[in-house]
């Protein structure tokens, strides 16, 4: 039987491997952190040209434009990689559980994310991993949109049926909330400044 506590060589060798690892998955996703600057799309890629070659990929695969991809990424998560829903509590005391499953970049649900990967998306996919978050983004904003007819480059209505979903929208249950409303023009205001900057950078 092995020693319980190990030597101190083979607890640094042990760190150092987690460590590069831990900084391997960290490079992948962007960390948990934003860019420094989320609010400009030509500092987002200089920063994070990785960033800019998934959107890319999902235009391409999907043909949800990419400032409607950021702007949607922004209003979910900041471009956060381990973004989740706030944890809730009972008499602000006792863990109750988090408002949803929701998690990463596109904050996408438990059973949404399985329809994904069940689907389009790789067996492992990782909603805190980029390339994966916008190809998912591409693949449920282009379906949803072409179920309901709304354009990939109307960033509001997009989104829009992106937080009430198909049937949601459908129904019009958007339509009775107006704090929904008023974020949804957030999200196509952004959306047209990401456009704006895009254009002035390349």
């Amino acid at each position: 039987m092995k020693a319980i506590f190990p030597t101190r060589l083979t607890r640094r060798s042990k760190l150092g491997f987690a460590g590069l690892l831990l900084g391997a998955l960290m490079a992948c996703s962007g960390g948990g952190n934003p860019p420094q600057d989320p609010e400009n799309a030509c500092s987002i890629f200089k920063e994070r040209p990785h960033y800019q070659q998934a959107l890319k990929a999902s235009e391409r695969k999907w043909g949800v434009s990419i400032p409607v991809q950021m702007a949607l990424i922004y209003q979910e998560s900041t471009f956060r990689a381990t973004a989740r829903p706030p944890k809730r509590y009972v008499l602000f005391i006792i863990p109750k559980g988090r408002a949803s499953s929701a998690r990463g970049y596109a904050q996408a649900l438990d059973g949404t994310w399985d329809d994904y990967r069940n689907g389009p998306g790789r067996a492992g996919a990782s909603r805190s991993n980029i390339r994966d978050a916008t190809d998912f983004i591409g693949w449920y904003v282009s379906t949803n949109n072409a179920a309901l007819g709304i354009a990939n480059t109307d960033a509001r209505n997009s989104y829009l049926a992106y937080h009430e979903g198909r049937t949601g929208y459908r129904r019009g249950s958007h339509n009775g909330k107006t704090w929904l409303l008023d974020v949804a023009d957030g999200v196509a205001a952004r959306a047209a400044r990401y456009e704006a900057q895009l254009i002035s950078c390349r």
